[in-house]
């Protein structure tokens, strides 16, 4: 959320500052009409592709030495990739940016040979299915397959023994598999605005540090025990009803619930190395059960059920990392009316924020 749910804006594909000048190449056209993959249904997508171009996709790469690391190739609405001869650069190329483009295959022959390869961005294109194009690619460590079509984790994905961080936000996933192979490597998941009922299939992801499940229609906070290194956890946007099952999660540091249908604070016993605690908009009627989170530094509560500010001084003013609550939207907002910020700034004197206003 991702700090919503849907955490597309950390899927990034930025320049990576390099210690030593190394061939680069970046090709950016404005296609003028933003073409997003999550708003569009297969039809609307072929039409796309059938309208971007009829003649086969420029070589823009020709002019570009066989020892260029870095290729950025943005919005040039490219349908193929076999006219760019990207296997030539296959000795030294280690990032390979192909965003906002009209790709909906993988060509094994492309891609296999980039065994160099450490960041794939694949954001926003119209791929189905990913096959066995990227088996060979031992070394990559980034992957984002997000804003397409894809209604699976690719199987073959643990093939990518050096994995890292992936991204599939926006795509047509279901269920979580494939993830097994793993465990080792990967440290961040993204799988918000996908069609996920259930929290399933990350047992062997036991070095798993980041896991964003924003926007999709999860019903239950279950399966996470092995997930022991985890610091973010990310369920904006759900169907959760209840805070269980996080007693194993002793690390966690940003627990990320708003927006779902919360009626209590609760089960948070034992993860007292929280900084930050968003449970806004959701249907939580008291403040309770935190006084124990000595870590605390947002606490978000804005748009909840919360009836009036009795509770802030035995619940978080001993809290001293405390510095930013969220607490508009409830009705103890409207009753105090003109004394609310008073109020709160009385009881937790230490803040330096009280919902937007900075003090």
């Amino acid at each position: 959320m991702s700090g919503s749910a849907v955490n597309a804006e950390s899927s990034g594909a930025n320049n990576v500052p390099v210690a030593e000048e190394r061939p680069t190449a970046r090709v950016v056209l404005t296609s003028g009409d933003d073409h997003d993959a999550g708003d569009r249904d297969d039809d609307e997508a072929g039409d796309a592709v059938a309208d971007a171009d009829e003649d086969d996709d420029e070589n823009f790469l020709e002019n570009y030495p066989d020892e260029t690391t870095e290729l950025d190739l943005w919005d040039m609405r490219i349908t193929s990739l076999a006219p760019l001869r990207l296997q030539r650069f296959a000795g030294h190329l280690t990032r390979l940016v192909l965003r906002k483009n009209l790709i909906q295959e993988l060509d094994p022959e492309i891609f296999q040979p980039l065994t160099k390869l450490e960041h794939l961005d694949l954001y926003d294109n119209k791929i189905k299915h990913v096959g066995d194009a990227l088996n060979n690619l031992i070394s990559l460590e980034h992957l984002d397959l997000s804003f397409n079509v894809l209604r699976e984790i690719p199987e073959t994905l643990s093939r990518l023994t050096a994995l890292q961080i992936v991204f599939f936000v926006q795509n047509r996933i279901s269920h979580i598999t494939g993830l097994q192979g793993l465990g080792a490597t990967l440290t961040s998941l993204e799988l918000g605005a996908n069609r996920i009922r259930r929290i399933e299939g990350l047992d062997a992801l036991v070095n798993l540090k980041e896991l964003w499940l924003g926007k999709n229609k999860i019903t239950r906070i279950e399966n996470l025990d092995n997930l022991k290194q985890l610091t973010i956890l990310s369920l904006q946007s759900n169907r959760i009803t209840k805070i269980e099952n996080l007693e194993k999660l002793e690390n966690l540091e940003q627990l990320l619930l708003s927006h779902n249908g919360i009626e209590r604070l609760e089960g948070l016993e034992r993860n007292t190395k929280l900084k930050m605690l968003d449970v806004g908009s959701n249907f939580i009627s008291a403040i309770e059960n935190v006084s124990h989170l000595t870590s605390l530094e947002d606490l978000w509560l804005g748009g909840n059920k919360i009836p009036d500010l009795h509770a802030l001084e035995p619940q978080l003013r001993h809290i001293s990392a405390l510095e930013t609550i969220y607490l508009e939207a409830n009705p103890c907002q409207s009753t105090e009316g003109a004394n609310y910020m008073r109020k709160i700034r009385l009881a937790l004197p230490h803040l330096t924020q009280i919902d937007a206003t900075y003090l």
